[in-house]
C-alpha cells in the first residue's frame, strides 16, 4: 500500500530484513511517518534477509535502498555471521554467541544511516535493538544507543535522533507488538545460516520460535528442525 507523504515526517528505518526490523519498520509506518528503508549487505552469511527486505518494500511501496559494503570485511574479522567460521548452536549465552558479534557493526551501520537521513532531511533513524541482545551485543545495549544519539544530535547541522522502539523489550514483546498490527512474518528472514531453510537450531531461530511458542502460536517460516 503506497504511504501518502503528505505532512509526514520522513524518517529512515535500518530494515535487516528479520523479524525484528519488519516490526520496526511497520511501527515507523504505523506511527505516521514517511518512511525510507536502508539495508546494509556487509558480508552476512544469512544475506537471504536482504532478499526479503527488497520484497516487503516493494509489497508496501516504501523506498528502499541497499547498501553494499562488503568491502569493510578486510577490516572486521573474526565474527561466524561474515567469516568461514561455524555459527554456533542452542540458546544465546556468552559462551556460544560471542563470535557472533561483528566488530563495531552498529556503530557504522547507524552512522552511514544518519548520513543518509542528513542528505534526504529526515529527522530520525528507526534502529531494532532490543532487550534480547543486550547481554551478546555491545552495540545494542541502552547506553550505546543513549551515546549515539547524543553524538547523532551534534555530528551534522541537522539533528538527527535515533529512535530505538523496543530498546527495553524481548522479541516476544516486538512480536506482540507486530501481532497487533495484523502483520505476517512469513517474509522475514532471521537464521544465522543462508540455507534453503532456517536452520531452527542456532541462537537467532531459536530465540525466534521461543517468541511465537510464547505466544502460542506458530512461526510461518519453513524451519529444517525444530526439535
Amino acid at each position: 500500500m503506497a504511504q501518502n507523504s503528505a505532512a509526514k515526517t520522513k524518517v529512515v528505518v535500518i530494515y535487516s530484513g528479520g523479524m525484528d526490523s519488519f516490526t520496526v519498520l511497520n511501527r515507523a509506518i504505523a506511527d505516521g511517518h514517511d518512511v525510507y528503508a536502508v539495508s546494509f549487505h556487509y558480508g552476512q552469511r544469512h544475506h537471504r534477509e536482504l532478499d526479503a527486505a527488497k520484497y516487503v518494500c516493494a509489497q508496501l511501496d516504501v523506498p528502499h535502498k541497499v547498501v553494499d559494503i562488503r568491502s569493510i570485511n578486510t577490516l572486521l574479522t573474526g565474527s561466524s555471521l561474515t567469516d568461514d567460521i561455524e555459527v554456533p548452536e542452542g540458546d544465546y549465552a556468552n559462551s556460544n554467541m560471542t563470535s557472533t558479534v561483528v566488530p563495531n557493526r552498529n556503530m557504522i551501520l547507524l552512522s552511514l544511516a544518519i548520513g543518509y537521513a542528513v542528505s534526504i532531511k529526515a529527522n530520525k533513524v528507526y534502529y531494532g535493538a532490543h532487550a534480547g541482545d543486550h547481554d551478546i551485543y555491545p552495540d545494542c545495549r541502552p547506553e550505546f544507543v543513549e551515546a549515539m544519539n547524543q553524538v547523532s544530535q551534534i555530528a551534522n547541522y541537522e539533528a538527527v535522533e535515533i529512535h530505538s522502539p523496543y530498546l527495553t523489550q524481548s522479541k516476544a514483546d516486538i512480536l506482540a507488538d507486530g501481532l497487533s498490527l495484523g502483520l505476517d512474518y512469513s517474509h522475514t528472514w532471521t537464521c544465522y545460516n543462508g540455507r534453503e531453510l532456517a536452520c531452527g537450531q542456532c541462537s537467532a531461530c531459536r530465540e525466534r520460535l521461543a517468541a511465537f511458542a510464547s505466544h502460542g502460536i506458530t512461526d510461518p517460516l519453513a524451519y529444517e528442525s525444530t526439535q
